[in-house]
């Protein structure tokens, strides 16, 4: 034995012969289709011509006028015809007619299948699916009186291998029917100690012998899926079925070509993922596809109702050259041999690629081969919901199949119709800035190499010629550890990018006098006041009153970073979080809007606190002007009064509860912006009606001469001494009585449960 090597990406010939494959195998199985409803038709054609002297051609048409004109269709015509012919129905019974008309054309629909498993699925699709029945066995008379199982309809390969043969000392209804010619009626499945293949518990089951004049010819059994009261018509119809069955089963010999051991077709078949089988064919040179399950046809092209063996190329040509390359090496070396993705790279109009590939040698011509499909298109419409939400153009890439999925802001955001294909990350060059191009194509290398993260502003040159700089954040995606896709989102930063130009153009031209600094300070009061108000108006809550209070610095050239929020999220959560950017003046005014709306937009992903934070440590570490921040981000639900919060380098929270006051104890966390790739840790804190929970930043409490420890403590004290006030009152008693001298702007976030 021996398979030649193959290159692993082949030219456009392969991928035509692939495509064409494709296309001809389902052309096959309409023609088959086609032929076998045929077959039906030619028969009563038949009829018509021995009743009324017509032409073949003639009685055809003739057959075609009559269900036209009756409003039936062809085939059920046709089995109407076939029954009166053959004294089956009475034309004045039209209940018999009725009745009988399914199981006729469920028969002879069968008797022009080519293998014994097709005759078991058309006589469950045509006739006794409409009964409720999901399954059909079908034994047939063989050597030493033996039964064996030569067709199946609705069960797997590990009930074929079970109950392909059933000798005769072997004491079942099966058998009980063969021998003595009775059908056995289970309505309520079998009895105790009576053992039978199906559904199990009282799912009722029919066993019915098959006999002509010259004697036992088989078994056949149907299968409902629970218990059933057949009526004497559904006894009937089924009965039919059964004729029908004996009318063919003389003529069928079951196919023994190529039949792989039992007991290995049935694991590859309840396999979850995609399995298959192949065997080396010496005769023709090539390897053949033995038996797939059904997660393996689904990714080829296996016709429909067709388990014969079938030439690899067939049944995966889009991977088919590397696949065989790869089984060769493990005959070769005897051993497992894997591929992360086949083939390598994906082709236009190809299948998905298949993932994770393993090939188990199982002796010098068999090997089991298995795989994963890739699938990421059902994870997309989560992610676009919250980008859209939050003002985002959302995007996932499909590695395996070259297809990418776009939001309608990212549409927007390039100026590109929705009615065109959205772009691949590694196809965006064309439409940005060349040094832009560049620098995504050494990010997108280090995340489909590395998994990490991507991150960065490029400048997109829109095709109605204006520009636009959008920030891309992206995510890998991994299917059992292998990169498959890419997921995140596009941030329109235009403005921004046009605020800091013009900012940076206006501070050029500043000198260092009195009036300039005044300009600056002003320019960045307005920013800070425009998203930290002093007397916010925040709408009630889900299980929540909130009280908020800002205080500026006490001399104007010191405007701080503090900021603070209230975010009700989709799930009935609420996000609030407090923080202070280090530093005074313009630089931590915008420090502080780029970390605030930053964490709203993330807090949409539902992540954790922790999370959150992470992310927007990363986000600080990029920034322009790089600023380091403390804050605290805690999530809470409504429905169980559960807080979980996390801070980063910030003063803890303080719980008032029952008249007395104490600082919630922290996981200790480094401030954000320090250190790339820092980990935060969050806590849980279980919160009752009537709590009051107070988040508040350094400006409150801190003085030149006392510690850090006795500025808690008179805020403890003085929290004690307003517990029994209402929120709104709590909050401007506690902004007025506790003040730092550090001229420093101070916020505070007074929440009670409710």
């Amino acid at each position: 034995m021996r398979i030649e090597p193959v290159a692993d990406e082949p030219g456009e010939d392969s991928r035509g012969t692939a495509r064409a494959v494709a296309a001809l195998a389902a052309e096959v199985a309409g023609l088959r289709e086609q032929l076998a409803r045929q077959h039906l038709l030619d028969l009563a054609a038949g009829v018509l011509v021995a009743r009324l002297g017509l032409e073949p051609g003639q009685a055809a048409e003739h057959l075609l006028s009559l269900a036209r004109a009756t409003g039936q269709r062809p085939a059920d015509l046709a089995a109407d015809l076939l029954n009166q012919s053959t004294g089956t129905t009475d034309p004045a019974d039209p209940a018999s007619v009725d009745l009988l008309r399914a199981p006729r054309r469920a028969g002879e629909l069968a008797a022009a299948r080519e293998t014994l498993d097709e005759v078991a699925e058309t006589v469950l699709s045509e006739a006794l699916a409409a009964l409720g029945a999901t399954g059909v066995l079908i034994w047939r008379s063989a050597a030493a009186d033996c039964l064996e199982l030569v067709g199946a309809a609705g069960h797997g390969p590990l009930v074929r291998t079970q109950w392909r043969w059933l000798p005769p000392a072997w004491s079942t209804p099966v058998r009980q029917a063969y021998e003595d010619g009775l059908p056995r009626w289970l309505d309520r499945g079998p009895q105790a100690g009576q053992e039978l293949p199906g559904p199990p518990g009282e799912a009722a089951r029919a066993v019915l012998p098959l006999r002509d004049e010259h004697g036992p010819l088989g078994v056949v059994q149907v299968d409902w899926p629970g218990p059933l009261d057949a009526s004497r018509a559904l006894r009937r119809e089924v009965t039919a079925v059964a004729e029908a069955l004996c009318r063919i089963l003389p003529r069928r010999e079951p196919d023994a070509e190529h039949r792989p051991a039992p007991l290995l077709r049935a694991v590859v078949d309840v396999l979850a993922h995609p399995a298959m089988l192949v065997h080396w064919a010496a005769d023709r040179g090539e390897l053949l596809v033995e038996c797939a399950n059904p997660a393996a046809r689904r990714t080829g092209t296996a016709l429909p109702g067709d388990n014969r063996p079938r030439p690899l190329a067939q049944f995966l040509p889009f991977a088919a050259p590397a696949l065989s390359r790869l089984v060769g090496r493990a005959w070769q070396d005897s051993d497992l041999q894997t591929a992360p993705l086949l083939p390598a790279r994906h082709r236009p109009g190809a299948p998905g690629s298949l993932i994770n590939v393993r090939v188990v040698p199982v002796d010098r011509e068999r090997a089991v081969v298995l795989w994963h499909s890739g699938d990421l298109a059902h994870r997309f419409p989560i992610l676009q919901v919250a980008a859209e939400l939050a003002g985002l153009g959302a995007f996932e890439d499909d590695l395996t199949t070259g297809v990418s999925h776009w939001s309608n802001h990212a549409f927007e955001f390039f100026g590109r119709p929705p009615e065109l294909s959205a772009p691949l990350l590694t196809e965006l060059g064309p439409l940005l800035d060349p040094a832009d191009a560049r620098e995504l194509a050494t990010a997108l290398g280090r995340l489909t190499g590395h998994q990490e993260r991507l991150t960065l502003v490029v400048q997109v040159r829109r095709s109605d010629g204006g520009t636009r700089h959008l920030r891309i954040v992206g995510e890998p995606l991994l299917t059992h550890g292998t990169v498959t896709g890419v997921s995140g989102v596009f941030q329109d930063v235009s403005a921004q990018y046009r605020t800091e130009v013009a900012l940076s153009a206006t501070f050029d031209e500043l000198t260092s006098t009195q009036e300039q600094a005044a300009v600056r300070h002003h320019l960045a009061l307005q920013l800070q006041r425009a998203i930290v108000p002093e007397e916010p108006g925040l709408r009630k809550l889900p299980g929540l009153q909130v009280a908020a209070r800002y205080r500026p610095a006490a001399q104007e050239y010191r405007v701080g970073g503090d900021w603070y929020d209230v975010l009700p999220l989709r799930d009935g959560r609420v996000m609030v979080a407090v923080g202070d950017v280090a530093g005074h003046g313009i630089e931590a005014a915008t420090g502080m809007v780029a970390l605030r709306n930053a964490l709203r937009g993330l807090a949409l992903t539902g992540q954790s606190p922790a999370r959150l934070l992470r992310w927007l440590n990363e986000l600080a570490l990029i920034a322009p002007d790089r600023p380091t921040a403390t804050g605290v981000c805690a999530v809470y639900r409504p429905d169980t009064r559960e807080l979980t919060w996390c801070s980063a380098g910030h003063l803890p929270p303080l719980l008032l509860r029952g008249g007395r006051a104490r600082l919630l104890e922290p996981v200790h966390n480094i401030l954000l912006g320090a250190l790339p790739d820092a980990e935060y840790h969050e806590s849980t804190t279980q919160l009752a009606a009537g709590d009051t929970l107070i988040l508040f930043t350094d400006g409150l409490i801190e003085r030149r001469d006392d510690d850090l420890s006795k500025s808690l403590a008179a805020l403890r004290r003085a929290a004690g001494r307003v517990a029994e006030a209402e929120l709104e009152e709590q909050a401007d008693r506690l902004l007025a009585r506790n003040a730092g001298d550090t001229d420093d702007d101070s916020s505070l976030i007074a929440l009670r449960i409710l």
